[in-house]
């Protein structure tokens, strides 16, 4: 059974203008969560406070495209640190950005969750960048 999430959504702002949210700290706590600390570069780590502790680390790194890292919760017997992937990518789209959000190898009892938080933080993303 195939386990990708995919949630989509498009910002009104360039490629350029939305990959900086995807790797720098002090962006990422704007939208995605209360406490980052990352390292966006193969292999560098990516943890986050999102109400849960996730822990991974970076996989790919392709400015201003694509962003892709491990994510699960530490702790869990369920989604462990690192056992699902998260993809982003930006496609231009004339003045506006589609950003397509892929997160592949969720258990099937945290896809209802994961899309509902996935869809907020998106919109939270779209909202700041529009202000």
């Amino acid at each position: 059974m195939n386990t990708d999430l995919v949630v989509t959504t498009t910002i009104q702002a360039s490629p350029q203008e939305v990959f900086p949210y995807l790797v720098q700290p002090e962006l990422l706590v704007r939208w995605l969560a209360s406490w980052v600390d990352v390292d966006p570069r193969p292999g560098g780590v990516f943890a986050a406070d999102v109400g849960d502790p996730v822990r991974g680390s970076y996989v790919a790194v392709d400015p201003p495209h694509r962003v892709v890292f491990t994510w699960g919760i530490l702790g869990s017997q369920q989604l462990p640190a690192g056992s699902s992937t998260v993809e982003i990518e930006l496609r231009p789209d004339g003045d506006a950005t589609v950003v397509e959000l892929t997160h592949r190898d969720l258990p099937v009892d945290r896809r209802a969750d994961h899309q509902q938080g996935w869809t907020k933080l998106l919109d939270a993303l779209a909202s700041i960048l529009q202000e």
